[in-house]
């Protein structure tokens, strides 16, 4: 009955190439149309198949990390980019919709993410040991979507073009004071001051580990009295700043919360000031987030939908001035991480272990695969007190992007 069933729900989902499934009684089924490279996997036993059939969005993480999903031929990623390429929500079955929509319900419900819970959530993830994101992110650790001006374009060149490209949108001036609320390990900031040529940067963050190497980064460009680190909840900050910057932090924030991360926003920016808001988000509404990503990876973690953000930032008497889904990006840059993940994966196994690996190697590919097929893209939302404090179209973007790629070569030549 059970095999039954899977193999009816994986023929409906594949279609194309080549899937073998091996079930707990040896038996082989094959799905598709037989072309490509064929991808195979084996369900170790019965309930494995039950789990993945009734909650795929948690299981299916869990079941390979226990080793009771085994991919035999191709890998994980090969195996979700088959499931996921030709998958529609409203295909779902019903008791897969009914633990989406409960789910849905709850996480808004308990999405008010308090000081101690913030702090928790951010050192859950951010705090692992350093030498983890040197095996994956860019030499500036840049641990938020790139911004892909060629599709080409190397990890480092895309992220380098993701701070010049939020930086213009900003405006930054000579002599201006900025806030960099969920500063990471400080590269964003050291463009605005090195860059930029802000007068101030005061970067926030709730990650010790960030904090520490971010710290030591501005020590060593003898610029500290210039950037400043602070391990500091943005709802503790004082203002004013002329520019806020937030790039990858918003998803953790909490629906809940949305009200005070924003009028906190509005409070601490200058009359004429502009902020650029970075966030991961759901292009089809609001939705529940993934239900394993949430319990293992970004505890706290949701994502908004723009319907979820305008009527709050509206309320508060913010302006909109300008909004940028950036599509595809993040699949782009997750394949990067991927990739440098999975060539130095025994690196990874000799800091923390197997389940460890198995664990992010299926992160990065979910995630991969999500911002290839399902509905979640980046918002980049400009937000100001004033209609004004914005020029009328958007051509100054790229006539400071080009101003500001004059001073990185400069910086270079040095």
């Amino acid at each position: 009955m059970i095999d039954r069933l899977l193999a009816r729900i994986i023929a409906g989902l594949v279609t194309r190439g080549t899937l073998i499934v091996y079930t707990p009684g040896g038996k082989k089924r094959s799905f598709g149309d037989g072309s490509g490279q064929a991808v195979a996997v084996r369900f170790t036993d019965r309930k494995a198949i039950l789990a993945f059939l009734t909650d795929p969005d948690l299981r299916v993480g869990e079941l390979f990390m226990e080793g009771r999903l085994k991919v035999e031929q191709g890998t994980i990623y090969d195996f979700l980019d088959m499931l996921l390429r030709e998958t529609h929500r409203e295909k779902d079955p019903f008791v897969v919709k009914l633990i989406d929509r409960a789910r849905f319900h709850g996480r808004r419900l308990l999405s008010r993410i308090g000081r101690d819970s913030a702090k928790a959530n951010v050192a859950h993830h951010y705090d692992l040991d350093r030498k983890l994101y040197d095996l994956f992110l860019d030499s500036d650790r840049q641990y938020s979507c790139a911004y892909f001006e060629r599709w080409d374009a190397s990890l480092e060149d895309a992220q380098l073009a993701k701070k010049r490209h939020i930086v213009a949108k900003l405006g930054v001036e000579p002599g201006d004071k900025v806030l960099d609320i969920g500063s990471g390990w400080g590269g964003m900031a050291l463009y605005l001051s090195e860059i930029a040529k802000a007068d101030y940067v005061l970067g926030v963050t709730l990650s010790e580990e960030q904090l520490a190497l971010a710290n030591e980064r501005a020590k060593a460009k003898k610029i500290e009295d210039k950037v400043q680190f602070e391990l500091r909840d943005y709802r503790d900050v004082t203002g004013p700043f002329k520019r806020i910057v937030s790039v990858g932090m918003f998803e953790h924030v909490g629906y809940q919360t949305y009200s005070a991360f924003f009028q906190k926003c509005y409070d601490l920016l200058d009359d004429d000031g502009v902020m650029l808001l970075h966030t991961i988000g759901q292009i089809d509404g609001p939705n529940a987030p993934n239900a394993w990503l949430t319990k293992y990876i970004f505890p706290g973690g949701y994502l908004p939908a723009l319907s979820e953000i305008t009527p709050i930032v509206e309320r508060i008497g913010f302006t909109v001035t300008d909004v940028e889904i950036l599509r595809l990006h993040y699949a782009q840059t997750l394949r990067h991480w991927r990739n440098r993940f999975m060539a130095r994966r025994e690196e990874a196994k000799a800091l923390y272990d197997e389940r460890f690996c198995l664990m992010w190697e299926y992160y990065l590919a979910m995630c991969e695969v999500a911002f290839h097929y399902e509905n979640v893209a980046v918002f980049q939302i400009q937000l100001a007190r004033k209609q004004t404090a914005v020029p009328l179209t958007r051509d100054y973007i790229a006539e400071r992007e080009t101003a500001l790629r004059k001073r990185e070569a400069e910086l270079t030549l040095l």
